[in-house]
């Protein structure tokens, strides 16, 4: 079998146990939690049983085992149910679905921060070269904005973040002589 047939044979497992997470009872304000609901647990173990079938991979150690047994019934640990669900989940994830976004906070999101980052310091570059390029036609040859400008202009490609922008601005309008709220009103920051 394909990868991405695997993947579309894993897909509604994967999504079905997310479904299952978001339903589960939370660990109660004192720390501890449990549920006498049978249906629970032995939905999310066949629900195993069938990725097991699915993958022809054996996730059986996720399976809720720890079931308690009380004067009003039988009882499980939420604890347990979610630790087991959210691990489960999260190994699907770096098993199948690794380059998608991560299906709940509580797992690590750097790269794609990261890359919005990246994308939001290109945009901020982008309207600052349009800006500077709207006011040179505003400023006379040899001016101190239009120098200010030239050279803020030639010092972008250089410049990743917009914390550099900042940085380089103030200081390019200080050798130029201007005022801080010159330069604010040049890039209409």
């Amino acid at each position: 079998m394909t990868e991405e047939a695997l993947k579309t044979k894993v897909r509604p497992v994967y999504s079905e146990l997310q479904g299952y997470l978001s339903q589960a009872p939370t660990v109660g304000e004192h720390g501890v939690a449990s549920t006498r609901d049978e249906t629970l647990w032995t939905q999310f173990n066949l629900t195993i049983d069938e990725l097991n079938e699915v993958s022809g991979s054996d996730y059986n150690k996720f399976k809720i085992t720890g079931i308690r047994h009380g004067q009003m019934g039988n009882f499980v640990n939420v604890s347990e149910l979610r630790t087991k669900l959210g691990g489960l989940i999260a190994r699907l994830h770096g098993e199948y679905f690794a380059n998608e976004p991560a299906p709940f906070s509580g797992m690590p999101s750097t790269v794609i921060t990261q890359n919005q980052s990246q994308s939001v310091d290109v945009q901020v570059l982008l309207n600052l070269q349009s800006k500077i390029d709207s006011e040179l036609q505003k400023h006379e040859e040899g001016s101190k904005e239009r120098g200010f400008l030239e050279k803020l202009k030639s010092t972008l490609p250089a410049l990743k973040s917009a914390m550099e922008v900042l940085s380089a601005a103030l200081k390019i309008g200080a050798d130029f002589g201007l005022d801080p709220r010159v330069i604010h009103n040049l890039l209409g920051l």
